[in-house]
């Protein structure tokens, strides 16, 4: 009996989005050792990284990192199929498809802070909605509503702004043929 192997070769965009997604579970482990003066509201750093992703590479490459992002923070800090990770990838998923549909209303309206604000608004909404229908049943979340979607504008509102400042200073993304 012979032994089989299996020889995977990464290719460039594997390598970049491993490089990517490892600068955003870099930020997801620091945001998670800053104590926060009010549980379940992060600044979401690591969105900074998905934004510039998605406008140097593509909503597909911005849903890989931040899918792997979700995935190995929650492996890093313990939390994987906790009910944290639940409510973070749930938010996750809603902020992504918000992307996608955004992405594609007219730029001059909705640059860098315009889709952060809209993914924060989604991924806040999507959490609160979870947590209403399944963590909290019958009880009343509507209370909390003005302190979320605050903070979900002040953190939309800086990513955005950071990500708009770090387009500005980036140089621009390698073309396929000079890979």
């Amino acid at each position: 009996m012979t032994p089989s192997t299996i020889e995977l070769i990464p290719s460039q965009e594997d390598r970049r989005i491993a490089g990517l997604a490892a600068a955003a579970i870099g930020l997801t482990l620091a945001e998670a050792a800053i104590p926060l003066p009010i549980p379940g509201i992060k600044p979401g750093l690591a969105n900074i990284v998905t934004l510039l992703v998605l406008y140097r590479y593509g909503w597909r490459t911005a849903a890989w990192v931040a899918g792997l992002r979700i995935v190995a923070g929650a492996l890093a800090l313990g939390q994987f199929l906790t009910p944290t990770f639940v409510l973070s990838l749930a938010g996750g998923v809603m902020s992504l498809a918000m992307l996608a549909v955004a992405m594609h209303l007219p730029a001059r309206w909705f640059g860098p802070v315009g889709l952060s604000l809209l993914a924060a608004f989604a991924h806040i909404g999507a959490q609160l909605w979870l947590v209403d229908v399944w963590l909290l049943p019958g009880a009343s979340i509507l209370g909390l509503l003005p302190l979320f979607l605050s903070a979900a504008w002040l953190t939309g509102l800086g990513n955005g702004l950071a990500t708009t400042y770090l387009l500005g200073k980036l140089s621009p993304p390698p073309t396929e043929s000079s890979t």
